[in-house]
């Protein structure tokens, strides 16, 4: 069964408070499962956010995103990761290893750190 993503997480991820969730509850700009008396976020629905929120979002890119996974892709020795970190795509090169000690899975929040300062794209 899908646990969901607790509140906390959710707005870890989003880069607010939890009772600024809440207020968007209320407001209909995300929507909640009720598993007892928690709140949890289908990941689906925290990508939709993290989108939405893409041009409106006050923070600079710095070099600890928070984002969710969305799509995992193995070979035999690497692993293609791709995360959405509010309005940027983050892709991520690592070994196959490093992804299953890891367990990542589309859905899964993350935080991508990008180490390097220079980027070199050649034809």
């Amino acid at each position: 069964m899908d646990e969901g993503i607790r509140i906390g997480i959710a707005a870890q991820a989003l880069g607010v408070s939890v009772d600024t969730l809440r207020r968007w509850e209320r407001d209909g700009r995300i929507a909640f499962e009720r598993r007892g008396n928690r709140r949890v976020l289908a990941p689906e629905e925290l990508a939709r956010v993290l989108r939405d929120r893409g041009t409106n979002s006050r923070s600079s890119a710095r070099n600890r995103m928070a984002g969710v996974v969305v799509d995992v892709r193995r070979d035999g020795v690497m692993a293609q990761i791709d995360m959405a970190c509010g309005p940027y795509r983050i892709v991520s090169l690592m070994s196959r290893e490093a992804a299953d000690e890891l367990d990542l899975k589309p859905g899964q929040t993350a935080t991508a750190v990008v180490k390097s300062t220079i980027v070199v794209i050649e034809r």
